[in-house]
């Protein structure tokens, strides 16, 4: 016969049963549970992402309950009338876990955890669990630690909870409390050393990315499992992993794109976002989102197929302006269109972002106008000039070779004249290293516009001129002159 205590909740007699909060989530049974609170914005299935959530993380969904509320209750989140419903579910599914689509504070997945005598997980915590089982490299492993250890420490007493057990006397007083403050000592070093050593991977990451200045770079960037993966293999052939689940890719992949009509490109594929992303992974993974922090453009890939879809870029946007980048030119790229029901979401859809384009990386529907797209967006940032160099600067000239489309060249008896495009970032980087330049059309960052007294005559030589002001900064907002598709 099992063991039976009485709740202190509902004060109802109720099954006896051990959980521990360090094991997994896999292979466990879980319900379902959510409060809706009047400023939410519920779907037609209010459990559609918690459910591919807990799907994710490897649990079997065995049931579901949802309440309304003007307000949470402060003790247990949902009113005791929830709690005792949920409660005869548990034991009718012989449930292993309850998964909240909340955040829930300490204390009332405390209290959950006492009347239900069940595991109960809040939103953020699953969302951690989902990724700490997908982190695969060094990187995203340490933001995952980081992220998971800021999380437990305010909620370390109610996994000591077991000690509450032990028999007290001489020599056995206060065991739980000494234990607590050890693991809390230790928790709070072991975060600022993971702190330290993120910081070293994101100097590293942002020297890696500026080492790759002269090649443009596009990024896609959207909520998880909107296809973006599935489109870098189409444009790139990277034969990266793209499956039909939450948070597939945690690391940036980065591949050379044939842009047709121009040529090769930098395409990276980074981290999915999500309703409600936790603050903490945001700050955890700034490294991982370095590549498109530094992108010239973004392509933020929504899923059309979605009914939530709009809901899902305005989080998008949300998050994108959490980690500073939401002034970046992005187009907006409305994917899996060959779904029944798309086409209608995108007319929609495209009433409010207008400049969208609606593709299916499934089929390759829109692929060639997407290109278009893409090389009229970067084209924007091009700087059209007249270059004037020493003819044994070799050196020089091959590099403008390299990255500037190359319209004429001129040799004198002395010096080369070059006509070329190129993208301002390049053209800041010439004129910030004293190179003699002439603007004919377009713009070039600020820092090296000080460098240009006319745009009709020729700067003066590195010897005659102190050039100490050769780090170069873009145009405040940004390099674009605009967006293709509006920010929410």
């Amino acid at each position: 016969m099992a063991t039976r205590r009485r709740s202190p909740i509902l004060g109802v007699i109720i099954p006896l049963h051990t959980h521990d909060r360090s094991e997994g989530l896999a292979s466990e049974r879980s319900i379902l549970a959510r409060l809706i609170l009047p400023k939410d914005t519920a779907a037609e299935d209010p459990f559609d992402e918690l459910n591919g959530l807990a799907t994710t993380a490897g649990t079997t969904v065995v049931g579901t309950v949802v309440q309304r509320r003007e307000h949470p209750d402060q003790t247990t989140y949902l009113g005791k009338g929830k709690v005792a419903e949920l409660l005869g579910l548990i034991e009718m599914q012989n449930a292993d876990v309850v998964l909240f689509d909340n955040d829930l504070n300490p204390s009332q997945t405390r209290n959950l955890e006492r009347a239900l005598n069940i595991k109960v997980i809040d939103r953020s915590e699953l969302i951690l669990d989902i990724f700490a089982s997908k982190a695969q490299t060094h990187e995203a492993r340490l933001a995952v630690e980081l992220a998971q250890l800021e999380y437990s420490l305010p909620r370390l007493k109610r996994m000591w909870t077991h000690l509450s057990r032990q028999s007290m006397g001489v020599g056995m007083r206060g065991p739980g409390e000494k234990q607590l403050e050890v693991d809390r000592r230790l928790a709070e070093k072991r975060v600022q050393d993971l702190k330290a050593e993120l910081e070293k991977v994101e100097k590293r990451k942002a020297r890696e990315v500026a080492s790759r200045s002269d090649t443009f770079s596009v990024s896609l960037a959207g909520y998880t499992n909107a296809g973006k993966s599935t489109l870098m293999n189409v444009l790139t052939n990277a034969n990266v992993e793209a499956v039909d689940r939450l948070f597939a890719t945690l690391d940036t992949r980065t591949r050379k794109w044939m842009l047709p009509g121009w040529g090769p490109i930098l395409l990276s594929d980074t981290v999915g976002f999500i309703r409600d992303l936790p603050h903490r992974l945001i700050a955890s993974f700034r490294a991982t989102l370095e590549e498109t922090r530094h992108a010239d453009l973004l392509m933020h890939v929504a899923d059309a197929s979605n009914p939530a879809v709009l809901q899902q870029i305005s989080a998008v946007y949300k998050v994108l302006k959490e980690i500073g980048i939401e002034e970046k030119e992005t187009l907006l790229v409305l994917n899996k269109v060959d779904c029944e029901g798309a086409i209608e979401r995108v007319k929609s859809i495209q009433d409010r972002y207008p400049n969208s384009i609606p593709i299916s990386a499934h089929t390759g529907l829109g692929i060639q106008k997407l290109a278009m797209a893409v090389s009229d967006a970067l084209t924007k940032n091009f700087v059209e000039l007249e270059v004037r160099l020493p003819l044994e600067d070799g050196k020089t000239i091959a590099w403008l070779a390299s990255v500037a489309e190359i319209m004429s060249k001129q040799y004198n008896d002395d010096h080369a004249l070059v006509h070329c495009r190129m993208p301002s970032s390049a053209a800041g980087k010439l004129a910030g290293h004293g190179a003699d330049i002439r603007v004919i059309a377009g713009k070039i960052p600020i820092a090296a516009e000080k460098s240009l007294p006319d745009s009709a005559t020729f700067l003066p030589s590195a010897s005659d001129e102190d050039h100490s002001h050769a780090t170069t900064e873009p145009i405040a907002g940004g390099t674009a002159s605009g967006t293709i598709g509006e920010v929410a």
